[in-house]
């Protein structure tokens, strides 16, 4: 058969793992848990990257099969339709035919979602999202969806944000953001406004994303103990870890603070 005494005894007994390949698989599982199993393949990949460390997406793919470890998977999205049953007039969809945004502050998206908590209550978080960088730029949780809910999340990010007039903001039919009150803000702020068309939520595509990724990532199935719980591990997760850390596909494979970062320095 042509094949030599020493290859032979190799196929038998394939030799165990050099010192560096051992390096490179105890990096590849310490992003894994560091990310607390919220990077799959490729997230893990474009950090050890970032690191100088080069890992095919196959390798890295063995390594964690031979280790056990899984990345947890969000859910799959089930459509559901807003209650926009209310006597406001409706905003036309400003994103229609639009081009995505190129900068900053050009284009904010905003949903509602419920949380889980222990003895079968509920709280709810209002985020607004910068479609830009895919940045959370204000959130606000409370043990109700009212009007009031949007108006302090939307505060929250004006604050932070220096925006300019001609702002779109974005969100569903819902009451919270048709109401007086929180129109009148945006008047305030020359800011327009967009809502998404009847019984589309891909219209608001970016949010559901969103909130599909931090339930999975950060519940898991489970639950909140409390409203100050909640308030807690949702601040750690947006403004600790998401913001600051989490690499978006989007994004080429950066933060959403290394996104803005980089076009803030490529106008000096």
């Amino acid at each position: 058969m042509q094949v030599s005494r020493s290859a032979y005894y190799q196929q038998l007994e394939p030799k165990a793992p050099n010192a560096k390949a051992r390096q490179v698989e105890a990096k590849i599982t310490a992003v894994f848990r560091a990310h607390k199993r919220r990077y799959g393949v490729r997230r893990i990949c474009a950090e050890l990257r970032e690191k100088q460390i080069h890992v095919g997406r196959h390798r890295c793919r063995r390594v964690l099969k031979e280790h056990g470890l899984k990345a947890i998977q969000p859910r799959s999205y089930v459509p559901r339709t807003t209650q926009s049953r209310h006597p406001y007039p409706i905003s036309p969809n400003l994103l229609l035919e639009r081009a995505a945004p190129v900068k900053p502050n050009e284009v904010w998206v905003g949903d509602i979602t419920y949380l889980p908590l222990s003895g079968g209550e509920w709280a709810y978080l209002a985020v607004w999202m910068d479609l830009y960088s895919r940045r959370i730029v204000g959130w606000q949780v409370e043990s109700h969806m009212r009007e009031e809910l949007v108006k302090a999340s939307l505060n929250k990010a004006l604050q932070t944000r220096g925006i300019k007039p001609g702002l779109i903001m974005h969100s569903d039919r819902g009451g919270q953001y048709a109401g007086s009150r929180f129109r009148a803000l945006l008047r305030k702020r020359k800011i327009a406004q967009s809502m998404s068309r009847a019984d589309d939520p891909y219209d608001n595509a970016a949010m559901e994303s969103f909130f599909s990724r931090l339930k999975a990532e950060l519940l898991e199935n489970g639950m909140f103990e409390n409203l100050e719980d909640a308030r807690t591990e949702i601040f750690e997760y947006i403004e600790m870890y998401y913001n600051t850390h989490r690499k978006h596909s989007a994004l080429n494979y950066q933060s959403p603070m290394e996104y803005e970062n980089h076009y803030f320095y490529s106008l000096t």
